[in-house]
């Protein structure tokens, strides 16, 4: 062994202890190398499985042993002296250099972060604040202790009301067909079919509309179990942003207490959307004048 210094550290041991690093790096490298392999070179599955099997098990003790070595010469490397002085370069980690500090430009990043959001929490604090639904029990003055806490009568509707609903909205709406399933549960979903433009998946509970997803009218609705697919998007852009629409508006207008009307609401703005689709036969006098009429204007112009 070579003489330890005075700062404490055998440098042998040292030397030893790195190629002992590169020695364990080299037999993980090996393992890893087995596993990636696998069985080959064998003709049988049973020689296979055994030759791969000793061969894994050598690799392993052998990552065993360097590790086992690199312990014991890192025990014999020793501890550096805590009082061998650094002089300056000691100092090198308190002193950083100011060119290369990013510190104005995170804080300027931060503080334009901060404005930001201030901003928006107004803009959202006054659209909250013109909403004339309130969800705190707290109204009119009168003590939450005091006042009762009205039970959610909307949310307990049962099944056959909702069915009723959901019957009559389709009858009122002759453009689009309304198929309703629970795969869930008491939960009705919704199947809206609207002529050959697109097709829109509508979760509910009870009368409330919980999430509604707008596809295109030749994409799949439905997952591989057989059930309507509420979680994946729309393959196309536009239908995509006809989603976040449609859900944006069922976030602003809500009416608790007759959540019929958002239903019915909600089927209307589909129906206005059929209306808008370049898909939508119009009628034929509104493209083309009448063959009759034009023979007549060119009579009247031989006169």
């Amino acid at each position: 062994m070579a003489d330890v210094l005075s700062v404490g550290v055998n440098l042998e041991a040292f030397a030893q202890a790195i190629s002992a690093i590169q020695a364990l790096r080299s037999s993980v490298s090996r393992v890893f190398d087995c596993l990636k392999d696998g069985m080959r070179n064998k003709e049988t599955l049973e020689g296979r499985e055994k030759a791969f099997i000793a061969h894994f098990q050598d690799n392993l003790h052998s990552v065993n042993r360097d590790l086992n070595e690199l312990e014991r010469l890192s025990n014999l490397v020793g501890k550096p002296s805590e009082n061998h002085p650094l002089h300056n370069s000691g100092l090198l980690s308190l002193d950083p250099v100011q060119d290369k500090t990013p510190l104005y430009s995170q804080l300027l990043q931060a503080y334009k972060w901060s404005n930001k959001l201030q901003y928006h929490a107004g803009l959202a604090s006054g659209l909250l604040n013109q909403q004339s639904l309130k969800r705190s029990a707290n109204q009119m003055g009168v003590s939450a202790k005091r006042r009762p806490k009205a039970q959610p009568t909307t949310l307990v509707l049962p099944p056959q009301y909702v069915d009723d609903v959901i019957s009559r909205i389709d009858r009122m709406f002759p453009e689009m067909s309304i198929h309703l399933s629970r795969p869930n549960g008491t939960s009705a979903m919704l199947l809206v079919t609207l002529g050959k433009v697109l097709k829109v998946i509508v979760v509910m509970r009870s009368l409330f509309i919980d999430r509604t997803i707008v596809k295109g009218y030749n994409e799949s609705v439905y997952a591989e179990d057989g059930k309507l697919d509420i979680w994946s998007k729309s393959n196309y852009q536009v239908f995509q942003k006809v989603t976040d629409h449609a859900t944006t508006a069922l976030l602003h207008y809500q009416l608790p207490q007759m959540p019929d009307v958002v239903v019915r609401s909600f089927m209307l703005k589909a129906g206005e959307i059929q209306g808008l689709s370049p898909s939508t036969p119009r009628p034929s006098r509104l493209r083309h004048p009448a063959p009759r009429s034009r023979e007549r204007k060119a009579g009247r112009r031989s006169y």
